[in-house]
């Protein structure tokens, strides 16, 4: 019987750790990436703030053109930009609308870190509850069975 217990703790163990602990990183490295993504739309955000402070009709920039590469970019017109909209597809809006539209994107983005919040508790729900089981069943192993008695 010990044996048998010993396979079933290994299981146990081998499905938190494989498994619920995969899961829980999968989960957390998605929030992370919409953290991100919320980060640069700030980002956006705060620079059409600054262009519509300032009135600037034409600006110069660095662009990263990927891996920390960056070459200078001079801007003609500021008064309308592209935005990511998602799916790989890029809008020309002015910047009011960009803007309103980082607004929502915000809000949407948001509600998904939300959910891979939840998600994220429960998994560590789950290992916990896993765990509590793997204890509970090591310590009815070690307790000692009916002892026989000699009348």
């Amino acid at each position: 019987m010990d044996n048998e217990i010993q396979q079933k703790l290994a299981r146990y163990e081998s499905f938190v750790n494989e498994g619920l602990r995969k899961d829980l990183k999968d989960t957390l490295d998605a929030r992370d990436t919409i953290y991100d993504q919320i980060s640069e739309y700030l980002k956006l955000a705060k620079d059409i703030e600054v262009i519509k402070d300032n009135g600037l009709k034409e600006m110069k920039t660095q662009v990263d053109l990927g891996s920390n590469f960056y070459v200078q970019a001079k801007i003609p017109d500021t008064k309308h930009i592209f935005v990511n909209v998602g799916f790989g597809f890029h809008a020309e809006l002015t910047l009011d609308e960009a803007l309103e539209f980082i607004k929502k994107k915000e809000v949407h983005l948001q509600k998904k870190a939300e959910l891979f919040t939840e998600k994220a508790s429960q998994i560590r729900a789950h290992i916990k509850l896993v765990l509590e089981a793997m204890a509970e069943i090591m310590k009815l192993d070690r307790t000692p069975g009916p002892r026989s008695l000699n009348v």
